[in-house]
């Protein structure tokens, strides 16, 4: 079994399939090739069109729905790599950068954005491990509380 068959039934047994590419928000594209690598754009944890939580980490959203949050992000980007490049083009995940929405005093940013590395590690293996930033912001786009992007290997 190829690494791409076996990263698409991981995504099946977590009850996951990639979902359609959210339509950009501003002057930019979800995802670019550059040589060898895919770089996607800010993903938002939209489910069906909708977000899945909105306001801050540490005040209306939990730690646990933030961390949720940044897993559906993570899938988001996928999707833009697989409509990109192909999901079975993935090499590995070469780094994650996470920004979390964050009540004063709240400093779990790092363990909101282990959602996202969690699940890439679910899907890929070792082929998921990556090097990663998790940034504390006050405000994010339409109130979400945590943006994920990612750069990819592809082959």
């Amino acid at each position: 079994m190829s690494d791409s068959t076996l990263w698409r039934k991981n995504l099946e047994r977590l009850g996951l399939e990639l979902p359609s590419v959210a339509a950009p928000a501003g002057a930019y594209i979800p995802a670019i090739r550059s040589g060898s690598h895919v770089y996607t754009s800010g993903q938002l944890p939209f489910v069906n069109g909708e977000l899945s939580a909105t306001g801050k980490a540490g005040a209306e959203v939990s730690l646990e729905d933030a961390k949720e949050a940044a897993k559906l992000c993570a899938l988001n980007a996928l999707a833009a790599v697989d409509a990109l490049v192909g999901l079975d083009n993935v090499v590995r995940i070469v780094k994650v950068v996470g920004f979390v929405a964050s009540a004063p005093g709240f400093n779990d940013q790092p363990l909101v954005i282990n959602g996202a590395s969690e699940f890439l590690g679910e899907v890929f293996g070792e082929a998921g491990v990556h090097a990663r930033s998790a940034v504390g912001v006050f405000e994010l786009p339409k109130n979400t509380p945590v943006e994920v992007e990612l750069i990819a290997e592809v082959r």
